[in-house]
């Protein structure tokens, strides 16, 4: 088994050059079959997580997210970073008690995003959210792990979709001593150039939830990573819904055709 140190070692080299993929695995099982198609790190998704056992996005306790990062991360060989949502607490001091529990998981890094889940006020103060990311900093620091840090600005998941605001956060989150920079949703080139310029030399995160990039053009744009949150999980959604219901209204199966057999998979969860 590899360890959480030989982990983020790589983690941190899959940042240095080029730009990869980390798709978003939502249980053990999705998980092993990322790795056996080759992806060398995953990312836990939220909304994935929480899908998986009939709840809303945010509907997940914290014990059940760290419990959730530890099979995760035990199951395969390769980096895990955790989707932490906002770190399971609004204070600072909270945000750094969640951290340390979620770096003795296993994983090679996590974010912390600035979102409050609030109606009125759907992020949090700029001062408080800088110091909520001082505070995972800290914490991570604090545990030894050394795993990857990344902070998220959710302004346009949020409904405040100003970029100046956005790259002021992340560019502060850099400065509190984020390792990588992330702003989901945003989704023209023009955006992507101004946050990677920003906060250059530290990578930025890229969620690719709708088919508007691809690979080499993130990587073009100096993207070094691209995740998909919980698109995958939709993905896998649609196709058990479409096949369900084709079966309920139709009485057919075709939708059952050009499907792996069961030795293909098996393959796949070979240890």
């Amino acid at each position: 088994m590899t360890s959480q140190s030989d982990k983020v070692e790589a983690f941190r080299r899959l940042h240095d050059e080029g730009c990869f993929v980390i798709p978003n695995p939502w249980d053990v099982g999705s998980a092993v079959l990322l790795q056996h198609l080759g992806f060398k790190a995953l990312a836990t998704t939220s909304a994935g997580f929480a899908w998986s056992m009939a709840r809303p996005d945010q509907g997940v306790e914290r014990a059940e997210v760290l419990e959730h990062l530890r099979q995760i991360a035990g199951a395969v060989e390769v980096p895990v970073s955790a989707d932490f949502e906002g770190g399971y607490a609004s204070d600072p001091e909270g945000v750094a008690e969640s951290v340390e529990l979620a770096a003795a998981t296993g994983i090679a890094g996590l974010s912390i995003e600035d979102s409050t889940r609030g109606a009125d006020e759907p992020l949090y103060p700029f001062d408080l959210a800088v110091e909520r990311i001082r505070a995972a900093r800290r914490a991570i620091d604090e545990s030894g792990t050394g795993i990857i840090l990344t902070g998220r600005s959710e302004g346009f998941v949020v409904g405040r979709p100003d970029l100046d605001e956005t790259i002021r956060r992340l560019r502060a989150y850099a400065e509190a001593g984020a390792d990588c920079l992330y702003a989901p949703f945003v989704d023209t080139a023009e955006q992507v150039s101004a946050i990677v310029s920003a906060v250059a030399p530290k990578p930025v995160n890229l969620l690719v939830h709708k088919p508007f990039i691809t690979l080499a053009e993130a990587e073009a744009l100096g993207v070094r990573r691209i995740s998909v949150g919980g698109t995958l999980a939709r993905v896998a959604q649609a196709a058990f819904m479409a096949a369900a219901e084709e079966i309920a209204e139709r009485g057919t199966f075709m939708r059952f055709a050009d499907l792996p057999n069961n030795a293909a998979v098996n393959a796949a969860f070979a240890r």
